[in-house]
């Protein structure tokens, strides 16, 4: 297995973190759950900077998101399976 393009905390995640630079549109990426160390191949949908987040299915608009097992946020917008999650389609709920 060679280094991942994203990784993934829990298995009931919806969301991994970019860790490469420079990820692009069309990029098969190796996606690693650490958890337990699993992975998995998902194509990326856009350009995603590294620390960003994307779609590990295709997510309606008012769903939770779920990173490290845990809700951070709410979807304002529906996200197709492989796209770029940030601040234009989701909303933190601390605020």
């Amino acid at each position: 297995m060679g280094a991942p393009h994203l990784l993934v905390h829990d298995h009931t995640d919806n969301v991994g973190v970019v860790v490469v630079e420079g990820l692009t549109s069309g990029t098969k990426m190796l996606c690693v759950v650490t958890h337990d160390n699993s992975s998995f191949s998902l194509t990326a949908g856009a350009d995603v900077p590294i620390g960003h987040k994307i779609a590990l299915s295709d997510i309606k608009s008012g769903d939770t998101a779920i990173k490290y097992g845990e809700d951070i946020g709410k979807f304002i917008a529906d996200v197709a399976k492989g796209a770029h999650v940030h601040t234009h389609n989701l909303k933190t709920k601390r605020w």
